[in-house]
C-alpha cells in the first residue's frame, strides 16, 4: 500500500516537469538574418532602382543649404515666413512624398538660427478652434482678444519628383529628378530652385511601400 502511494506520488511529481520540459522544447525560434543598423545616409544590401534614404538625406541636405544661402533669405532683416505646399510626386514609385520637405523643413529649423520660420498650417482646426475659445473668454489669452493672431506667408517652399524608367531582358533603370523651388507669396516669383537627379540599375525591381 506504501509502496503504491509513492508511485502515484513521484507520478504525480514527475508530470509537471515533463509538460514543462514539453513546452520550453516543443517551439523554437528559426534561424534567420540578424538585423544590421545602417545611418540612413549609407546605401544598404536591400536596394531597388528607386528612391531610398540616402537619396532622401543628400536631397534634402542639398536644398536646406540652398534656401539659407540665397540673399532673401541670408540677407533678410526679418526671419521670413515660409509654409510647405505638398510635393507631386510623378515618379512610378509609392512612396511618402512629403517626407522631403518634412526633412528640409526640420534641417532648417535645426540649422538657420532662427533665420527663417514656418508657418504650421497643418494644425489650422485646432489654432481656429484655440482663438475661438480665447475670444469667446473661455480660455485665458496673453494678447487682446480681436487681434490677428495668424501670419500670413512671405513664401511656399514646394516639389516635384519626376521619373523616366526602362526595363528589358537585362534588367531595370530608373532616373529621378528632384525638383525644389520657393515662391513669393506676394508677386508669385520663384526666388530660388535647385534639383538633384539620381539614376540607377539593377537585376531586379523592388517594392516600395
Amino acid at each position: 500500500m506504501k509502496n503504491s502511494f509513492r508511485i502515484l506520488t513521484l507520478a504525480a511529481v514527475a508530470a509537471p516537469a515533463v509538460f514543462l520540459t514539453g513546452c520550453a522544447t516543443g517551439v523554437q525560434n528559426p534561424s534567420g538574418v540578424p538585423v544590421t543598423e545602417m545611418k540612413a545616409d549609407e546605401r544598404g544590401f536591400v536596394a531597388g532602382t528607386g528612391v531610398e534614404s540616402q537619396d532622401l538625406v543628400a536631397v534634402t541636405d542639398k536644398m536646406a543649404r540652398g534656401v539659407l544661402g540665397i540673399p532673401e533669405i541670408a540677407s533678410a532683416k526679418v526671419a521670413p515666413r515660409i509654409v510647405l505646399d505638398p510635393v507631386v510626386n510623378e515618379t512610378r514609385f509609392p512612396i511618402n512624398k512629403d517626407i522631403f520637405l518634412t526633412r528640409i523643413r526640420s534641417q532648417l529649423n535645426e540649422k538657420s538660427m532662427g533665420k527663417v520660420r514656418f508657418l504650421d498650417r497643418e494644425m489650422m482646426k485646432t489654432l481656429e478652434r484655440e482663438r475661438d475659445l480665447k475670444r469667446s473668454g473661455q480660455v485665458t489669452a496673453s494678447s487682446e482678444p480681436n487681434v490677428v493672431e495668424f501670419r500670413g506667408a512671405d513664401y511656399f517652399l514646394t516639389g516635384k519628383l519626376q521619373g523616366l524608367t526602362t526595363k528589358n531582358s537585362q534588367g531595370t533603370s530608373d532616373y529621378i529628378l528632384y525638383s525644389f523651388r520657393l515662391t513669393d507669396a506676394r508677386t508669385s516669383e520663384i526666388v530660388w530652385e535647385s534639383s538633384s537627379e539620381i539614376k540607377k540599375q539593377g537585376l531586379e525591381d523592388a517594392a516600395y511601400r
